[in-house]
């Protein structure tokens, strides 16, 4: 009896064995195809991000006096630092002269800590709408 018993506990397991031998997941691969056109919009969507209003990134300021100074300023900050946009704007009563529009707090520090080297005043913000 006990030999017919193995023989019945056996049968599932050689039957589980032999089928996963022969059972094999699915193998495939994907290709993407997509419009080149879209490369071209996320290009564009890029460029959009970096006008977006002023209040929703950080900019640095390197001058506020006069508007001679700071269009001077402004002129000295680009011939050093040609990789950040610079802009100057009046707020009453000074004329103030803003580097950069970065989308973080981090980047703009790590731009005023390259920036600081050559004018020691800069400091980082986040301009009102």
């Amino acid at each position: 009896m006990k030999t017919f018993d193995l023989k019945i506990t056996k049968l599932p397991i050689i039957c589980f064995i032999t089928t996963s031998l022969y059972c094999h997941a699915q193998e495939g691969s994907v290709s993407v195809n997509q419009d080149k056109k879209i490369t071209t919009l996320l290009d564009l969507k890029k460029e959009m991000n970096k006008m977006e209003p002023a209040s929703d990134r950080y900019k640095i300021q390197i001058y506020s006096g006069n508007r001679a100074t700071a269009q001077t300023t402004q002129a000295d900050f680009s011939s050093k630092f040609s990789q950040w946009s610079t802009t100057v704007v009046y707020e009453p009563p000074n004329f103030k002269t803003w580097v950069g529009n970065f989308r973080t707090s981090l980047e703009a520090d790590r731009a005023l800590k390259e920036i600081k080297e050559k004018f020691s005043n800069a400091f980082r913000f986040k301009p009102k709408k």
